[in-house]
């Protein structure tokens, strides 16, 4: 299952109810149906652009064909899990930022995510509300990255 969903949050004439994440392009997988659609609303309402799949072969798929800025992993997934998917994009030239999420609360897992390169490790339930807040402020550090490196002078 993939979902495209590329209209952002309504904002007023004036764009200040943009949201947080206005235009970030986000990748959510997850294989429950409820968390992915609560997590693509709660982005959605922020102002992100979602694309939401439910296996790990299709989440690799995507993130070639149509990098996402961030993707939102969940660990337990069909066909490719999700430290094979982290592992897989974060190896691309141009990787998105990666927070993965899970029930699993084993530090040795967490280790693991983090020695693929996991941007952020969050245990489920996650709130929403943190969820988003972890994605706003992992794009402006790298915003900010972004900005502050070499000048070419």
């Amino acid at each position: 299952m993939v979902s495209n969903s590329p209209e952002p949050a309504a904002q007023d004439e004036g764009g200040d109810d943009a949201g947080i994440l206005a235009d970030v392009k986000v990748l959510i997988v997850d294989d429950d149906r409820d968390i992915l659609e609560s997590f693509e609303a709660a982005f959605q309402s922020e102002g992100a652009l979602t694309q939401t799949c439910s296996d790990g072969n299709e989440a690799v798929r995507i993130c070639r064909e149509d990098p996402p800025d961030l993707v939102i992993l969940d660990m337990m997934l069909p066909k490719r899990s999700g430290f094979l998917v982290l592992e897989k994009i974060k190896g691309f030239d141009d990787s998105p930022l990666v927070i993965m999420v899970t029930a699993n609360e084993g530090k040795r897992h967490q280790a693991f995510a983090e020695g693929y390169g996991v941007d952020r490790y969050l245990l489920k339930p996650v709130p929403l509300r943190k969820l988003l807040e972890t994605a706003a402020e992992l794009l402006e550090a790298e915003t900010e990255e972004d900005d502050s490196g070499p000048s070419g002078s």
